[in-house]
């Protein structure tokens, strides 16, 4: 059976974007006959596994060893003397690592790597210096192709020229569609889950809790949204080190009740954290490659506020799916969250134009399929 591995350098402990990609990149492989290794840093939790688990899937773990390190080298050049490869797909492992060499002294005959990297922000995409150019290309000589996850990573990749632009190709990330079903009584039990009454208006993120992602941004709208309607309840899904730190500063801006911290949920999908929420805000400060969370609220029907940063402007259509406002401007994010939560018809109408969009550009399925077709496989 041809197989391929995919290296994905994180860890495994929800079911996110990057398993719901891995599984329906396992499940087009197999329509295909071929075996997918599924290669992560640490074990999946019993519930992504479980997900995960296919006929032609096999699991591997790195123990949180990628790149240069000699034990890191070993372990992969294991995975490609068991497996024997024809492809090897990267995702999270840095653009310069050893695995396009290791690959090719191991016979394998395309190497793929994505780059899924955000940028800092303001951020301008220049040409690197020549030798970064000369080391760059040297080591991923053996690299087939470069997958870019929005037309925003697309520009700043090649920009770069660390790669021959004839190799890079965008493809966007996706929404698997097929576990999207929109439940009252789910949003219902989150909401009850969480001692948030039926009455509140609920403007949710799901993101990493850190100051990249805007949480004190959000906080400051929230203290001006709360002033002028206490109905309104915010909830932030996620974890980060900065929880603790914006937990506190909450509660000093007199937000304790006003304000839900969730900490990581396993599965928003299935646990009703979209479901539940009238609104959705990803506020990030930096330039995001992507927003896999936008395009997962648009596809239930939810009305978008977003900074006008990285790739959301190609996800988020401003006006019709939703709202994009400049990086740090509170004044503009509270006054986008008071409208929506107080036009019914408006978050509608957005919501509707939202999961359409997604249908049309952001669905998982037809997305794999053109990475499938990158690689060559009938």
């Amino acid at each position: 059976m041809p197989t391929l591995v995919s290296v994905f350098g994180v860890e495994p402990f929800r079911i996110g974007g990057t398993e719901t990609y891995a599984r329906e990149l396992s499940i087009q492989l197999d329509r295909r006959g071929w075996k997918s290794v599924l290669c992560f840093l640490t074990p999946p939790t019993p519930e992504v596994r479980e997900f995960l688990e296919a006929p032609n899937v096999s699991i591997e773990v790195l123990d949180r060893d990628i790149g240069f390190k000699r034990s890191a080298i070993g372990k992969m050049a294991t995975i490609l003397r068991t497996y024997r490869p024809e492809i090897l797909h990267l995702h999270y492992t840095g653009l310069l690592s050893p695995y396009p060499w290791l690959a090719r002294w191991y016979g394998v005959k395309q190497v793929f790597f994505t780059d899924h990297a955000s940028q800092p922000a303001a951020h301008v995409p220049t040409r690197a210096t020549w030798w970064k150019r000369v080391v760059a290309r040297t080591i991923n000589w053996p690299l087939t192709r470069v997958i870019c996850v929005s037309g925003y990573g697309h520009r700043c990749f090649t920009a770069r020229d660390l790669v021959p632009s004839s190799r890079c190709q965008m493809i966007y990330n996706g929404v698997d569609l097929t576990r999207v079903h929109e439940s009252v009584e789910r949003g219902l039990k989150f909401r009850e889950r969480f001692n948030i009454g039926p009455d509140k208006k609920i403007v949710l993120q799901v993101s990493w809790i850190i100051p990249e992602k805007g949480i004190p941004d959000l906080m400051s709208a929230a203290r001006k949204v709360v002033a002028q309607d206490p109905s309104v309840h915010f909830v932030l899904v996620g974890e980060g080190n900065f929880r603790g730190e914006y937990m506190r500063a909450a509660q000093e801006m007199g937000l304790a009740g006003n304000i839900t911290w969730t900490g990581l949920l396993a599965d928003p999908f299935t646990e009703g954290a979209y479901d539940s929420a009238d609104v959705v805000c990803q506020v990030s400060r930096w330039e995001e490659v992507f927003g896999w969370v936008i395009a997962e609220a648009m596809a239930y029907h939810k009305p978008i506020i977003a900074t006008r940063v990285g790739g959301i402007p190609e996800i988020v259509d401003d006006g019709e799916s939703g709202y994009l406002i400049e990086r740090g401007d509170v004044d503009q994010l509270s006054a986008k969250i008071l409208e929506l939560v107080n036009d019914d018809a408006k978050r509608q109408r957005m919501g509707e134009a939202g999961a359409q969009k997604v249908k049309d550009k952001f669905e998982l399925r037809k997305n794999v399929a053109q990475l499938v077709a990158s690689y060559g496989i009938d």
